[in-house]
């Protein structure tokens, strides 16, 4: 036994205790999920307090992406760190970092103090998912954690589940600010739970965290965030400023590169890592990211611009694919548990890619259509998402037991928040390429429309044109999600081929 197994082996709890400590940072886990996906559901109100125009709603853009930015940014030193101070240490300090980031959003006046107020929620939240889930590699066996990281990506994913209806809820009752206000005391509660269940389990080695690298990280990150948003996607696929921000992340990425080369303490430190598996799995973990956040706007935006429902209303339709997400977690933790890791990643990736496959072809009237399978007619929206949910749950687990497996265990902090940022990462260029290709793309197709005028002509004419406009535009909107939908589901095949090259053998510790 060496000494940092010795260490770990005189702290772990057994049983019932790490059952009530992997709760405690599940419930963490919770938290910042929940203000991951909340703020779409009190998007209008944010708008009309703070008196944005209508017509400059590009400015509430950051209000999303600070978050994420800070969340991804923020990970790999974050998970670095709590291989390095403990992950007790960690969750607490990024847990009064939320409470700060709650308070500075809750009692914002203007925009560049809430998105001041979202990126510290976004950097304190970077670390709750990936060290709960080294915490489970720290508490449990090899062959034991995959059905425990399946439930920590439950917990991840019922955030996305309740984050909408939980901010309709608490809006409807204190308005927008009080989303933010009651993160206080229920960070509190998380607070204490950590304290007097999480054990001190940290590494043996001491080594120091690469500020540098995470530095330059963000950078990469950041430029590469700013140059893909376009404020004005009707006119051009890139801002004037884009290519220049990009060839910038891509200086930085060589510099971050070369400097992980040589660095002492490398933020990505390859040394005893199984790299083409653990690459594999980053691959695999940016498709399912990147297809997550697909699903959540498209089909946002195809519930709000072709059905005609609200913001409630469009939140309710996604229910189905976000129910189906935990339920996937589960089941992929218990697959991967009897069957090794290879197998369920690759089915799951296979099975969102014939879900968005089939939700490419969803006709404007989609609510009437119909699965025939002969005995039975089911409805199809609903099918089609929950399929994609399923699929897209079955990944978690077995991408997070992977990325484990193939590290050393003093590096464990590091992988799971690398499986994350690949996620997280997947998810940030699912916005850009939303912004950047879908809008110029409706833009193309509906450049040659001129709105019909009603001067000097019957009321019956103008009628007629008015709908021809409308079935027009409608037309446009259909094919712009259908073609996403089904990019999507040929980056799922893509990340299911990566999956295959995941490490699929069950050892025993």
């Amino acid at each position: 036994m060496t000494a940092a197994e010795t260490t770990q082996e005189t702290i772990t709890p057994a049983g019932r205790g790490r059952a009530i400590a992997i709760s405690a940072g599940g419930l963490a886990v919770l938290l910042g999920a929940l203000d991951t996906y909340v703020v779409v559901s009190v998007l209008r109100q944010i708008i009309d307090d703070l008196q944005i125009p209508v017509n400059r709603l590009e400015r509430v853009t950051p209000i999303v992406t600070g978050y994420l930015l800070g969340y991804v940014a923020a990970m790999p030193l974050l998970g670095q760190a709590s291989d390095r101070f403990g992950r007790k240490a960690l969750l607490q300090v990024c847990l009064v970092g939320f409470i700060a980031g709650s308070v500075v959003t809750a009692i914002a006046d203007d925009l560049v103090v809430l998105v001041i107020g979202r990126v510290i929620q976004g950097v304190a939240s970077g670390a709750l998912l990936p060290v709960t889930m080294a915490l489970v590699a720290d508490l449990w066996a090899t062959h034991k954690r995959s059905a425990v990281l399946g439930a920590v990506g439950a917990a991840q994913e019922l955030g996305s589940v309740l984050g909408p209806l939980y901010g309709i809820a608490i809006a409807a009752v204190a308005g927008w600010r009080g989303v933010f206000w009651v993160n206080v005391p229920l960070a509190v509660l998380a607070m204490i739970a950590v304290h007097f269940t999480v054990p001190s389990v940290r590494s043996a080695t001491r080594a120091s965290v690469d500020v540098v690298g995470a530095a330059l990280l963000t950078v990469v990150l950041g430029l590469a965030v700013i140059g893909l948003y376009n404020p004005e996607p009707r006119e051009r696929v890139l801002p004037p400023w884009g290519v220049p921000l990009l060839i910038a992340a891509a200086v930085a990425l060589v510099c971050f590169v070369l400097w992980e080369r040589r660095a002492r303490t490398k933020l990505i430190d390859t040394r005893g890592v199984s790299l083409r598996p653990f690459l594999a799995t980053l691959g695999a973990s940016l498709a399912a990211g990147a297809a997550l956040m697909v699903t959540l706007v498209n089909v946002d935006l195809f519930a709000q611009t072709l059905l005609g429902r609200d913001d409630t209303g469009s939140v309710l339709l996604l229910v189905r694919f976000l129910v189906a997400l935990p339920i996937g977690a589960l089941a992929g933790g218990w697959l991967a548990a009897r069957f090794g890791d290879r197998l369920p990643a690759v089915i799951g990736m296979l099975v969102a890619a014939v879900g968005f496959l089939l939700i490419s072809g969803w006709p404007v009237d989609v609510l009437a259509a119909r699965h025939d399978l002969g005995f039975v007619a089911l409805p199809r929206l609903d099918v089609d998402l929950v399929v994609t949910g399923l699929g897209l749950g079955l990944v978690i687990a077995p991408l997070s037991s992977a990325a484990l497996r193939v590290v050393p265990t003093e590096q464990h902090g590091v992988a799971a928040a690398g499986v994350v940022v690949a996620r997280m990462t997947g998810m940030l260029i699912g916005v850009a390429g939303l912004a950047a290709w879908g809008l110029h793309r409706f833009h193309t197709m509906t450049a040659d429309l001129n709105t019909p005028l009603p001067f000097g002509k019957s009321p019956e004419q103008v009628e007629r044109e008015v709908e021809a406009y409308r079935a027009a535009v409608n037309d446009a909107l259909l094919t712009q999600y259908n073609e996403m939908f089904l990019i999507t589901a040929f980056v799922c095949v893509a990340g299911a081929i990566l999956a295959v090259f995941v490490t699929g053998r069950r050892t025993k510790d």
